[in-house]
Order: C-alpha cells, then sequence, then structure tokens
C-alpha cells in the first residue's frame, strides 16, 4: 500500500506540475491589496493531497499568494493545525480576522467557494 500510495502521489504532483494553471493578470495596486489581504491567510496540507492540490490549483489561478505550511513533513504544522483546527484533516485554510479571532476552515470545496467569493 505503501508503494502505491508513493507512485500516486508522484502521479498526481507530476500532473500538477505539466498542467499548472496561469494566475489571473492583474493591476499592480490591486494585486497589492490583494497579496496583503492574503497576509492573513495560512494553507495547512499535504504535498501530494489530491484535495490541497484543488485548493492550490485554486489559489494560483486567482493569484493568490497564501502561505502554505506541510502538516505531514513539518511536526510544528502539524501540531499548529491539531491545536487550532482540532483535528488533523487537511486541507485546512487559518483565517485570522480583523477583530483578532481565528477561523479554522476544512473542506476543499468550502475553501475554494471562500477563496472565489472573497478575492473575485
Amino acid at each position: 500500500m505503501v508503494i502505491i500510495r508513493a507512485i500516486l502521489g508522484s502521479l498526481i504532483l507530476l500532473i500538477d506540475w505539466l498542467t499548472t494553471p496561469r494566475g489571473v493578470k492583474r493591476p499592480a495596486e490591486q494585486q497589492q491589496k490583494i497579496n496583503e489581504a492574503t497576509q492573513a491567510l495560512a494553507l495547512y496540507q499535504y504535498k501530494a493531497c489530491p484535495f490541497c492540490v484543488k485548493v492550490r490549483r485554486a489559489m494560483k489561478r486567482q493569484s493568490l499568494k497564501v502561505q502554505t505550511f506541510d502538516a505531514k513533513r513539518d511536526d510544528a504544522s502539524k501540531q499548529a493545525l491539531l491545536a487550532g483546527g482540532g483535528k488533523l484533516k487537511v486541507p485546512c485554510l487559518k483565517i485570522e480576522k480583523e477583530d483578532g479571532s481565528v477561523e479554522w476552515m476544512y473542506e476543499s470545496n468550502d475553501i475554494i467557494q471562500y477563496l472565489s467569493k472573497r478575492f473575485a
């Protein structure tokens, strides 16, 4: 099973690399504002997880610079995800709100929908 997962993971990453979407071109001022807004976001993910790849591709299509953390290979990221979100499940988007509160959003479709609405 480990060999199958390794092969599938490598295949997912290869296909993702070969078919990387192009980002949206925006005026520099507008992109700068979006970059500032995305500093309050962080994506906890596994590199070869197909649902995480789906979210990363959506971020790329929208030209969003969201910091990513690999919760599988980095113990500090794994502990931060468990402490903040409460469960070791990816993808998970950490959203720091202006009032200081933090929301942890799971499910790739919910994350993509949130990003699309917020940065459309």
